[in-house]
């Protein structure tokens, strides 16, 4: 599972939509938790691409590095670090070129030779 969630990730920071997509299962779940709260759930790959095109645009330049993986009982518990520059300007406040960096973790379940469940969690 470890070569499926470096490609995904690669993809990811690449901006790739398609190469990411190729990774996962049709009918693959998608959750994003913020300080330990649902944010977002997608079910299947159609509803995934969707968030992936039309979040893309919020980042002029993004990038995860693995920092600690271990798998047991079928999940892969994934260290992630997350450094990006906003391109655009949020309802937040954030600014256009603002810069984020911020520890995360995912886990990530696999059917088929694809990821069928992707969790990431960011505090």
């Amino acid at each position: 599972m470890r070569e499926l969630i470096d490609r995904y990730i690669a993809a990811y920071n690449r901006m790739d939509v398609d190469a990411m997509l190729a990774t996962v299962h049709r009918e693959v779940v998608f959750e994003n938790y913020t300080g330990g709260r649902p944010s977002v759930r997608t079910l299947g790959i159609e509803e995934l691409r969707r968030l992936a095109e039309n979040s893309r645009h919020l980042f002029s330049a993004r990038h995860q590095t693995i920092t600690g993986y271990h798998q047991e009982a079928g999940v892969a518990y994934v260290q992630i670090f997350f450094e990006g520059t906003f391109a655009v300007d949020l309802p937040n406040g954030v600014r256009a070129g603002q810069s984020i960096a911020m520890p995360g973790r995912s886990e990530f379940r696999e059917l088929d030779g694809l990821l069928i469940h992707i969790a990431d969690h960011s505090d």
